[in-house]
């Protein structure tokens, strides 16, 4: 569990050849360090005028940190369940078949995560593009790396759904996975395009 290890303890764990944590838990660790550089870009502006979207921003922003970082665990749970539902025994054709159902359903258990790290993804950026327009200038580039740092979160959410996306053979839930990859794709353009735009600010 991600609660009870320290950064350096879970990427080395992350580096060691157990199946998880792995790329989706990656994922949802990008995202809250987004969103905890969201929280502290906001804290930073002092502005009067801008008092209460801070406060906003900076509150909204520290509840999704344990919401992404909860994705990383689920990730690591739905690998597992992937990986016991390939090892079910297949001698028979009745084992053949109910392996083949629970590889479907542990495939489709396995895209939840990421699906739900795109729609945190998607609230943190758009938190971010609020503080583009009244942010301390002085943190400009943190507001730049929160951005990347969500770019880099949701690219990988949409990697690993495009990976079970591929070994799905329902046609409607296939269906729905394409609108969640398209949706990711709209939102990485989105995080470039707007870290683009505050590195322009910070060159002048």
């Amino acid at each position: 569990m991600i609660d009870s290890q320290n950064i350096r303890a879970y990427v080395e764990r992350m580096a060691s050849d157990e199946p998880a944590p792995g790329g989706g838990a990656a994922a949802a660790l990008q995202l809250a360090l987004g969103a905890a550089l969201v929280g502290m870009s906001a804290r930073y502006t002092t502005a009067p005028e801008h008092a209460e979207d801070a406060r906003h921003a900076a509150g909204r922003a520290e509840e999704l940190i344990p919401a992404a970082l909860h994705l990383a665990d689920a990730d690591a749970d739905a690998f597992g369940a992937l990986s016991a539902a390939y090892a079910l025994p297949k001698d028979s054709d009745q084992e053949q078949s109910e392996r083949s159902g629970a590889i479907q359903e542990a495939t489709v258990g396995a895209a939840r995560s990421p699906r739900d790290l795109v729609d945190v993804g998607a609230e943190v950026l758009e938190l971010t593009r609020e503080l583009e327009t009244w942010v301390n200038p002085n943190v400009l580039s943190d507001v730049a790396a929160a951005a990347e740092a969500i770019r880099a979160a949701i690219a990988t959410a949409m990697a690993t759904i495009e990976t079970n996306l591929a070994s799905l053979k329902d046609h409607a839930t296939r269906e729905e996975l394409n609108a969640d990859v398209e949706r990711a794709e709209e939102l990485v353009d989105g995080a470039v395009r707007l870290a683009r735009r505050i590195r322009e600010r910070i060159r002048g």
